[in-house]
């Protein structure tokens, strides 16, 4: 093995995983020490019936919360400072996050303006955290973003259009409950869609700049798995070994990525979802294949490993590459993930999108340098393609 540069490998998210695990919320919230949480989620998971037994649960054993359920897709700045204010208001000393990454992120925003005030934007950028925040606990009800265990929240700035990144250890949740039976209910198209995104996750990290021995362990199985269990997942959403195995893979291609980075994949879907509020998973899923194209020259063993995970054959390095790059479209194909044609967007918007995908902070990590003349040819061919 090829001596691996220094790196530092923490996960301070206690991890429960497992069918029926989501009832032992109350026991430990107060573990964290938590007497009165704000629960955040959003309507359509609200909706779905999956936030009621929680506070079934939580009225049993005596609790007092609050609930802030006005969280968007794409969570904005507004939905932060409002949250943090609901917060502050209620007197709540801690959160419970229930739902995907909009809540989850949304929730670990809330924690640092409720501690310290402001608006979410001051927070801005890594290291803008001054110190520490609410206590966080984390309830997934989709398999795909791994926001449970990561350390940042990924905002919108209305003002800008722009997705912007609170990041700090300090609002990497307390403990994270992974239930499969939470995720039952999710439907074909979101199914496949934060599927698609949890794979981008462990094929980003696994090529990231920072990737390491330990970011790469959790990628390629996170990979194997979601390869192994997507199409399944999307075909019978009942399927509840299906269903573990992709949230099992969320979670560690979550691992992987958070402790190395993504990269041009998410840098092009972030300034999609920022600018034309679209959704990330069908965003990375349609930007994937395209970006990996792009950098197939400059990883082309680490794609060969990309598709001996996802049960591809191949014969030489070159050829492994090539397969990696034809899987990852095959899938989000197989799976129903529409065209970039489909989001409508006119050509003359594609220089802002490109510069803005350039100004994200992971552009750095991606394994090929990507300037935004780069990312704007992307743009093209994938729409001359579409």
């Amino acid at each position: 093995m090829k001596t691996p540069s220094p790196f530092c490998f923490d996960l301070p998210t206690r991890i429960y995983f497992g069918p029926g695990i989501a009832k032992n919320l109350p026991s430990l919230l107060q573990e964290a020490g938590i007497r009165k949480p704000l629960i955040v989620t959003d309507p359509g998971v609200r909706g779905a019936g999956l936030v009621d037994p929680l506070l079934s649960r939580l009225r049993e054993k005596g609790f007092r919360f609050e609930i802030y359920d006005a969280v968007q897709a794409n969570p904005r700045d507004e939905d932060v400072d409002r949250g943090a204010e609901t917060m502050r208001r209620s007197d709540c000393d801690g959160l419970a996050a229930v739902g995907g990454g909009s809540p989850i992120d949304c929730a670990k925003a809330i924690a640092v303006v409720a501690a310290h005030g402001g608006g979410v934007r001051a927070y801005a950028g890594p290291g803008k955290i001054p110190g520490a925040a609410a206590p966080i606990l984390a309830v997934p009800t989709t398999a795909g973003t791994g926001s449970e265990i990561t350390y940042s929240a990924v905002i919108t700035d209305t003002s800008r259009a722009f997705k912007f990144t609170v990041k700090g250890s300090q609002i990497a949740p307390k403990a994270a409950l992974l239930d499969p039976e939470l995720t039952l209910s999710m439907p074909p198209a979101l199914t496949a869609a934060t599927g698609m995104d949890a794979l981008t996750h462990a094929v980003e990290a696994y090529t990231a700049v920072g990737a390491h021995p330990l970011s790469d362990a959790a990628a390629l199985y996170g990979a194997e798995l979601i390869a192994q269990h997507l199409e399944r997942a999307v075909r019978d959403g009942n399927d509840i070994e299906a269903r573990s195995g992709m949230l099992m893979g969320s979670l560690l291609a979550g691992i992987g990525f958070s402790r190395s980075d993504v990269g041009g994949v998410h840098c092009l879907a972030e300034a999609l979802g920022g600018t034309y509020d679209l959704p990330h998973g069908v965003c990375n899923a349609v930007m994937l294949p395209a970006v990996m194209a792009y950098n197939r020259p400059c990883c082309q063993e680490r794609y060969g490993r990309i598709a001996t995970a996802m049960g591809i054959s191949w014969n030489d390095v070159e050829e492994g590459a090539t397969e990696a790059v034809a899987a990852a479209a095959r899938l989000a194909t197989e799976v129903g993930l529409p065209s970039f044609s489909s989001f409508g967007i006119p050509a003359e918007d594609f220089p802002d999108i490109a510069r803005k995908a350039a100004m994200n902070g992971s552009n750095a990590s991606n394994p090929r340098p990507m300037a935004p003349a780069d990312y704007e040819a992307i743009l093209r061919t994938l729409a001359g393609a579409s």
